[in-house]
Parts: structure tokens; sequence; C-alpha cells
């Protein structure tokens, strides 16, 4: 998977450069998302502008990068869902779960 990594002051940004969010991808996000966590850095943005398609294998890669944000009394926010991502995200009712911003900049800005 194609994944563009910045950090902007306590934030890391990922940008995900794939259309598809599948499960032939999604593990790699996954463990890249460990190896942060495993260096400390607990404030994660997931930009999705690029995905077109996620099914259930990017989901969970993303509800497990959440659960271990949390549980390192850290974030995992998303932002950019085109909207047939996003429709994935209310039918599986995780826009519930996750904090998800129409710009890069609001959620940066958003404090959690």
């Amino acid at each position: 998977m194609q994944l563009k990594i910045n950090e902007q002051e306590d934030n890391v940004i990922i940008t995900v450069e794939e259309e598809r969010m599948d499960a032939h991808n999604s593990g790699n996000l996954k463990e890249r998302m460990l190896q942060l966590f495993d260096e400390g850095k607990y404030q994660l943005v997931i930009d999705l502008t690029a995905v077109r398609f996620i099914d259930s294998s990017g989901l969970g890669a993303l509800v497990s990068g959440f659960k271990n944000a949390s549980a390192r009394d850290g974030s995992l926010k998303l932002c950019c869902l085109q909207p047939q991502v996003r429709s994935m995200f209310e039918l599986t009712r995780l826009h519930r779960v996750f904090e998800i911003f129409s710009t890069l900049q609001e959620a940066l800005d958003s404090q959690s």
C-alpha cells in the first residue's frame, strides 16, 4: 500500500495513496500504524482523499488503529472521505465511532 507519512506538530498525517483499501493492502496500513505507536506517536490523522473503495478489511485496519490509539490516550481521526467511502462508515455505523472531518485542516485544528 502506498502511504505518505508527514508529521505536523504532535500529529502524524498518514495519506493513503490508493484507490482501494481492501484485504490485499490494508494489512500494510495496520502495520505502519503499529510502528508509529511503537515510536511514541499517538495522534494520527488518516487522509482518505484518494480512497474510492473500502471493504471490511480496510475498516478493520482503521478500527484496530483507533483501538490502539485510544489505549495509549491518543487519537485516530479520519478526513477527506469520498461519498462512497463515507456511506460505508454510515452503513456500518462506524461514523459514530470515528471523528470524521471534511478537510485535513479541520482534523488538525480539532482538539481531542
